[in-house]
C-alpha cells in the first residue's frame, strides 16, 4: 500500500533548521521539569486540603480538582493566560505557561498522593500514635515514606503526560518543541519532515520514563 504514496522527502531543508528543533526540544524539557516540581508542591497541598479539618479548604480542594480534571487543558491555557495573567500584568508567557501546566497536572498528582497515603495500612497510624508521635512526625517518618514508594510509578507516568501536554502551550506562542516544528513547517512547507522529528523527539523523552515506570512497578510488586 505504501509504495503507492508519491511523496518526495526533502530532509536537506529541514537540516537547515536543526537548531530550532534543538532549542524547542530543550525548552520542552525545561518547562516539563519545572512543571513537574511545581505540580508536586501544589498537588501535595491539595492532597492535604482534601482531608483538612477546615471545611472551606476541604471544599476548595475538591472543587479545584473536579474543575481542573473536568475541563480541557487547552481551554484552561487560553482562560488563564488571556483572562487572568494578562489582566494581572504577567507578561512572561514561559513562566505563566509552566504554572498553567503545573496547575493542571497538580489535580492528578493530588489524587495520586491521596490514594497512596490512604493505601497505607491503618495499623501504621495506630502504631505511630502509640509511640507518642505527633501528627507531623507520623506523616513525615512513617506514613509518607511508605506512600512515596507507592506513588512513585504513577508520578513518573504523570511526568510523561506533562511532556506531551506541554505541546499545547504552543497555542500561546511558547517556543517549545511543537511550536518550533510548526514554524519550520510554515517556512519550508515540508509537513512530514517537520513532524516526524517532532514525534521521534517526544518518543525519546517519554519512552525512558515509561520504561522506568514499569521497572518501578515491578520492583514494588516484589
Amino acid at each position: 500500500m505504501f509504495y503507492k504514496i508519491s511523496y518526495t522527502f526533502n530532509w536537506d531543508v529541514i537540516y537547515e533548521y536543526r537548531q530550532k528543533f534543538i532549542d524547542g526540544f530543550l525548552m520542552t524539557i525545561i518547562i516539563s521539569f519545572f512543571g513537574l516540581i511545581l505540580s508536586f508542591i501544589i498537588g501535595l497541598f491539595f492532597a492535604y486540603g482534601q482531608n483538612s479539618k477546615f471545611i472551606f479548604l476541604r471544599f476548595f480542594s475538591k472543587f479545584y480538582i473536579e474543575v481542573i480534571r473536568g475541563t480541557p487543558l487547552l481551554v484552561q491555557i487560553l482562560i488563564f493566560f488571556y483572562v487572568f495573567a494578562n489582566n494581572m500584568g504577567f507578561d512572561n508567557r514561559y513562566i505563566v505557561g509552566t504554572v498553567i501546566l503545573a496547575m493542571f497536572s497538580a489535580a492528578y498528582v493530588s489524587e495520586i498522593i491521596r490514594g497512596a497515603i490512604e493505601s497505607v495500612d491503618h495499623e501504621q497510624y495506630e502504631t505511630a500514635l502509640s509511640l507518642g508521635m505527633t501528627n507531623y512526625q507520623m506523616y513525615a517518618y512513617v506514613i509518607f515514606p511508605q506512600a512515596f514508594t507507592r506513588m512513585l510509578p504513577a508520578l513518573t507516568g504523570q511526568f510523561a503526560s506533562i511532556i506531551k501536554d506541554s505541546s499545547l502551550l504552543s497555542i500561546i506562542s511558547i517556543s517549545e518543541f511543537t511550536m518550533n516544528a510548526q514554524e519550520v513547517n510554515a517556512y519550508t512547507y515540508s509537513t512530514l519532515e517537520s513532524y516526524i522529528p517532532l514525534a521521534i523527539g517526544y518518543l525519546l523523552l517519554t519512552y525512558p520514563i515509561s520504561y522506568y515506570t514499569n521497572y518501578l512497578e515491578s520492583k514494588i510488586k516484589k
